[in-house]
């Protein structure tokens, strides 16, 4: 109902913050930034959970962070360098990455402060990347066991290289009310837990064994699944000239978790977030400004203060220390 609506939901994303280092130069990265910063843009007190390295890198993403509006009291520094990805684009305008190890973020602590947001927050965005390092997987899971009942703990798998394994995935199914996938991912599930073959059987098994409230599935240009213990919703995809793929997933994630928060039907949500990712995909990096069509009809839908993100440019080269 409208009227029990909450305003001013507390979403936060915990785990990787670092720079995507693209061609034309680095941008802000990492999936739980980008959550945050798409969760912030469609009207969330979104909050980043992480960690950066006393350097000239860690600098300049703080100052990107404040130009974007977001709150940097739950970003910690430590001795290790500040995170970095090479990513290179295909010509499908699908990324590959690179991802330097034992970085600043592969140390997040669970500190005081951490636990009072974990207490009060509605929706927690994590994945299987930050917690390839036991520091961070054992903040990851703090704050999960932190969270209150109502909480959604939104489990976007985004599998990255080797760094994953079956228990931090079994781990974190069994932590999270929410799973969010994608096809290939989806694949990698089947082969480890011996799922059925059909997509909705496969999903169907996750729903239940794993006890989840919902599952978003994602099979780019074909659209999104999206199914609960009521109701099976299937949206097609929407047709995009693509610049790149990267952030797309996280705006999708972004937008189901604001719509869950919000209470829209399954299929409104399921809808809305194809368009956000959608709109993301057709845009060069991973937090592009909504535009004006797009924001009139999440106000339909979403009783919001739609937030612009500042434009940000590629910032030339990456800053080591000797």
């Amino acid at each position: 109902m409208k009227s029990a609506i909450k305003q001013g939901y507390t979403v936060a994303g915990i785990g990787e913050l670092l720079w995507d280092v693209l061609p034309e130069g680095k941008r802000l990265g990492g999936a739980p930034a980008n959550f945050a910063l798409h969760a912030s843009a469609l009207g969330g007190q979104a909050a980043v959970v992480s960690s950066l390295g006393q350097d000239t890198n860690g600098l300049e993403i703080l100052r990107q962070l404040n130009h974007l509006h977001m709150s940097t009291k739950f970003i910690q520094k430590n001795g290790h360098p500040t995170g970095w990805v090479d990513v290179e684009i295909n010509e499908n305008g699908h990324p590959a990455y690179v991802i330097h190890e034992n970085v600043a973020w592969d140390h997040i602590q669970f500190l005081p402060e951490t636990r009072q947001l974990a207490k009060t927050c509605d929706a927690v965005c994590f994945g299987t990347l930050a917690q390839r390092n036991p520091v961070s997987r054992k903040s990851i899971e703090d704050f999960l066991a932190h969270t209150k009942k109502s909480c959604l703990c939104i489990f976007d798998i985004n599998l990255r290289q080797h760094y994953y394994s079956r228990d931090i995935i079994k781990n974190s199914l069994e932590a999270a009310t929410i799973l969010k996938l994608n096809d290939e991912e989806l694949e990698v599930l089947r082969e480890m837990f011996g799922l059925p073959g059909s997509t909705e059987s496969a999903l169907s098994k996750i729903l239940d064994h794993w006890s989840l409230d919902l599952i978003a599935f994602t099979q780019g240009s074909d659209g999104s699944i999206m199914i609960n213990r009521k109701d099976v919703s299937c949206c097609p995809g929407i047709p995009v000239t693509i610049k790149d793929t990267i952030g797309a997933g996280d705006a999708f994630t972004a937008a189901m978790t604001m719509g869950k928060l919000y209470g829209l039907p399954l299929e409104r949500i399921n809808r809305l977030a194809g368009k956000v990712a959608a709109y993301v995909c057709s845009q060069a990096g991973a937090t592009p400004a909504l535009p004006d069509s797009l924001i009139h009809e999440l106000k339909q839908e979403m009783p919001i203060a739609i937030r612009e993100i500042p434009a940000v440019s590629p910032v030339t080269r990456l800053r080591h220390s000797s």
